[in-house]
């Protein structure tokens, strides 16, 4: 295990115009710590991971782990990746395919330069190894005869073998199906929680992130855009960005008129609290299931409210998946389906309905897509308590 801290790291590559796929990245993995870097295609997440391999150079900065300095842009310090002591796990696997399982597994530790890994029994970390990830039972296979889910036990168990001092996982999930995505996804924390291992995994799945990590990088654009724990980036992302990558898919924008509040053309009502401080226009950003339908007449009190129109419902089994209309905006509600012939499954296209939400399940940013929770204060009076 180790610590990892990475300063000042550029990449950019050539074109018209030139991709910078990170931008003075500056990072801190304590030891035995499980980081993810989340972000969607281009945010320079791979690329990250590819510098601390070794497999990419960065124009700039530097990359240690622990004591040792394995990268120094200014130092001409560029250790090869078979000096680095890191283990990897791709997204396609990557396993010989004229190897047995077992010789797959060992192959670190034929080629590593390390004198423990010369004079240690290689068959009794292989075996314990498999073990570790419930493939002991298929060393003697090959890749062409195992299912995705193994294949990508055995990739894992590669990585593993050698006790790298990093573990480095480029989306390895991402070729499993829904099921064994999970199963092995289950299996991964299990195994991070009995070992201890420092890991630097890459998605752009944000239950997987939220599910494995002990810290989430969110990254935009080779930058840092958040890095803390993955409640507190669930509970209060900090800024428009973040909070529509991890789940807060709506988005509505209120404007000052007449005394009120207006989004879309269509005037809010109900329990609006004072949004103090904040005369021009405020991004709100909600979750499908803090989103609420009521029909067209009833009263909600203590929420914001809106008219809409049902665009399209989904029978999701325990919920209904509904869209409707705000104006010109599509919002995207979860709301539970209830009993057969349930007020949810009687919804129909073009039919009038209040959408509502509690201002505390909401997020609040300025057009820039800067936070605005400092500036604009919710009156408690006006939310109940228990609301």
């Amino acid at each position: 295990m180790a610590y990892v801290k990475t300063e000042g790291l550029t990449k950019q590559f050539k074109g018209n115009p030139p991709t910078r796929a990170m931008d003075d990245l500056a990072l801190e993995i304590e030891e035995g710590e499980f980081l993810v870097l989340l972000g969607p295609s281009g945010c320079g997440k791979t690329t990250t991971l590819r510098c601390l391999a070794g497999l990419e150079t960065p124009d700039a900065g530097r990359i240690s782990f622990g004591d040792r300095t394995v990268f120094d842009a200014d130092a001409g310090v560029n250790l090869s990746p078979d000096r680095r002591n890191i283990g990897m796990v791709f997204q396609s696997y990557a396993l010989w395919p004229h190897m047995s399982v077992r010789k797959n597994i060992g192959y670190p530790l034929r080629t590593r330069r390390g004198k423990r890994q010369r004079t240690e029994s290689t068959d009794g970390w292989v075996e314990e190894t498999a073990e570790l990830v419930d493939c002991g039972n298929l060393l003697d296979r090959f890749p062409g005869q195992l299912s995705g889910g193994q294949q990508q036990r055995v990739a894992l168990a590669r990585g593993l073998v050698a006790r790298p001092d990093l573990v480095l996982f480029d989306e390895p999930l991402s070729n499993l199906d829904a099921r064994l995505r999970d199963q092995v996804r289950a299996q991964l924390h299990e195994l991070h929680q009995r070992l201890g291992f420092t890991a630097v995994f890459v998605t752009h799945d944000q239950s997987e992130a939220l599910a494995l990590g002990d810290r989430l990088v969110i990254m935009r654009a080779g930058a840092v855009e958040q890095f803390d724990t993955p409640e507190h980036v669930f509970e209060h992302p900090a800024t428009e960005y973040v909070a529509a990558f991890i789940g807060m898919a709506n988005r509505l924008v209120l404007e000052r008129r007449d005394g009120g509040w207006t989004t879309c053309g269509e005037q809010v009502a109900g329990d609006v609290p004072p949004l103090q401080g904040k005369d021009g226009p405020v991004v709100v950003r909600l979750r499908p299931d803090d989103v609420r339908l009521v029909p067209a007449a009833e009263r909600v009190a203590s929420a914001v409210t809106l008219p809409a129109a049902v665009v399209d419902s989904e029978f999701g089994g325990r919920h209904m998946d509904v869209v409707v209309a705000v104006g010109e905006e599509r919002v995207h509600t979860r709301i539970p389906s209830g009993d057969r012939g349930g007020w949810a499954r009687t919804l129909r296209v073009d039919q009038p309905v209040q959408l509502s939400f509690r201002p505390t399940d909401a997020m609040y940013y300025d057009l820039d897509g800067r936070r605005v929770a400092g500036e604009i204060a919710i009156d408690p009076s006006s939310v109940p308590v228990g609301a």
